[in-house]
């Protein structure tokens, strides 16, 4: 039996629990649940930076408008049942969690990438040196 049959065998082996074993030890999966739950921190003080902090200095330039009250009340024509609203405040405000979100994601991203252009750069430099001896 060759070594690629083997495998092959070995791995139609495997029982659900191995194979579930597995795929949990990968370092992805932990690398995914580490960034989710830091995810849903970072994004629970963005909300609390973008509704506490700085959509009421926005209201405030903007006169006064509290942004998250701000909806479009269409009453139902057809006698029975609730209005329809259109809560574009609440929208308003998303879109500007969203922007920082991003922009502090692009940030970090931004700072990674210099590190590793420093980091590569100053390897390159040690090869250069190492060769020109």
């Amino acid at each position: 039996m060759t070594k690629s049959e083997e495998k092959l065998e070995k791995v139609e082996k495997k029982s659900f629990k191995e194979e579930f074993i597995e795929f949990i030890n990968r370092g992805s999966v932990v690398d995914l649940a580490v960034g989710v739950a830091v995810g849903g921190a970072f994004t629970a003080i963005v909300n609390s930076l973008v509704n506490d902090i700085i959509m009421p200095i926005v209201g405030l330039i903007a006169g006064g408008v509290d942004f998250t009250g701000l909806a479009i009340r269409i009453p139902n024509f057809f006698g029975t049942g609730d209005e329809a609203v259109i809560a574009y405040g609440n929208f308003i405000q998303n879109v500007i969690q969203f922007l920082i979100i991003a922009w502090v994601i692009f940030m970090i991203i931004k700072g990674m990438n210099r590190l590793n252009e420093r980091r590569d750069a100053r390897r390159a430099a040690k090869i250069e040196k190492k060769n020109a001896k």
